[in-house]
């Protein structure tokens, strides 16, 4: 499986686990590929309704960038078969 495989893998399985969630601006974070487990290291990136700020203010001062949630997504490198999904916190 090469990388774009494993990405749209990726992509797809967690917009169908999060499908109740109203998953919105999913991208593509980081790719690292683990020797290791054979497998890539998929972090992907997306927003969620609640995300959005409901303050006009926050609108008028240019704060109201939606928040975003991160997952790596881990998928074999031999079948494509998704092996973990983990939160990824921001490093401050």
């Amino acid at each position: 499986m090469d990388v774009k495989q494993a990405v749209k893998a990726a992509k797809d399985y967690l917009s169908d686990l999060f499908q109740d969630e109203g998953l919105i601006n999913l991208g593509l974070e980081e790719i690292e590929y683990d020797e290791r487990d054979e497998a890539w290291n998929i972090k992907l990136g997306f927003s969620r309704p609640w995300n959005t700020p409901q303050n006009p203010v926050l609108s008028v001062a240019g704060a109201d960038r939606l928040g975003r949630s991160y997952r790596v997504v881990k998928v074999r490198g031999v079948d494509g078969r998704i092996l973990s999904v983990k939160l990824r916190e921001l490093q401050d």
